[in-house]
């Protein structure tokens, strides 16, 4: 892992580090460190946001290079973490609006009370060696996103659950009986955070050869040159840049604050398609009442800015 302090290409391919990570592990302390971490993130200008619950701690911040570092490092001060990974890309403005620190029952929300990456969790694959598993004819190959995420990029022939929420998969699992009908089950999402519970679940469920993609879908953007990719489309992020692709440079997707779905350029030419208040994924599931108080909330976003403000809301 690079060290983000002392590397100036870092710096030069935009003006925030964006750091994502998570980390499993007991923690039945995690309501004592909500307050210095946001203490010590607002001090240093990081905005983004952190859950912290008894499994462990799970977020995405940005910041200078100088104030991620500042907070990676407190979070490895803490025995707990002490083994703390986290993935790299850059933004080219901030892209959180404020910062959080959230103490939550889950730090990646299944609802599977049993489930405990700590104890058995799927074999893991790095990014090089990716490509050979998923094109096993032996391999089921799976994504554990959810159908927003799904619909703007995916690996080659990948299995979709169009869920709506992580809540959703433990029931498609048990529905689709014929993922058993090949040895090798192979999971991706955005990080790998879901892919430890997910893995886990598989394995509770009684399958053998459960796989998972170490670091996720942005460690494989990352390391994997675009001309040997199996990957297709973009990969959704959970912040103002909406997409990253290869290289994890900065997609062309636009958030429909609506919906909260991505929306490429062409989608913007929609009729259905009005900023901050609907799009052609939306449109007719919300009335002309929603999409009044979505434009009042527009124009606020416009005084605000006016004003030299952020609106916060």
């Amino acid at each position: 892992m690079t060290d983000i302090l002392s590397d100036p290409r870092r710096e030069a391919t935009g003006a925030f580090l964006v750091a994502a990570l998570y980390h499993f592990v007991s923690f039945p302390r995690f309501e004592s460190l909500r307050e210095p971490l946001f203490a010590l993130c607002e001090e240093n200008g990081v905005k983004g946001t952190l859950l912290l619950a008894h499994e462990g701690i799970n977020g995405t911040i940005a910041g200078t290079n100088a104030a991620i570092g500042a907070v990676l490092s407190f979070l490895r001060a803490q025995p707990e973490f002490a083994g703390l990974e986290h993935k790299e890309s850059r933004a080219s403005k901030m892209p959180f609006v404020r910062m959080k620190v959230k103490l939550k029952k889950e730090i990646v929300t299944m609802g599977v009370e049993d489930i405990d990456p700590t104890r058995v969790v799927g074999t893991y694959v790095a990014p090089k060696d990716w490509n050979a598993l998923i094109s096993d004819p032996d391999t089921i190959v799976i994504d554990t996103r959810n159908d927003y995420e799904t619909a703007i990029g995916v690996f080659k022939g990948a299995v979709d659950p169009k869920t709506k929420t992580f809540r959703e998969f433990p029931e498609w699992v048990r529905e689709n009986t014929g993922l058993h009908n090949k040895p090798k089950i192979a999971m991706y999402c955005t990080g790998g955070i879901r892919c430890e519970k997910a893995t886990a679940f598989m394995k509770q469920q009684g399958f053998d050869e459960v796989y998972h993609l170490k670091g996720g879908i942005l460690k494989y953007l990352e390391e994997v040159p675009a001309e040997e990719s199996l990957w297709e489309g973009a990969c959704f992020v959970f912040d103002e840049r909406v997409s990253v692709e290869h290289g994890l440079k900065e997609g062309n997707h636009r958030l429909c604050h609506a919906c909260r779905s991505p929306i490429t350029a062409e989608e913007v030419t929609s009729p259905f398609y009005e900023a901050g208040v609907s799009c052609s994924h939306c449109y007719h599931d919300r009335s002309e009442e929603d999409r009044e108080r979505y434009r009042e909330r527009q124009r606020q976003i416009a005084l605000a800015r006016k004003r030299g403000q952020q609106h916060i809301g």
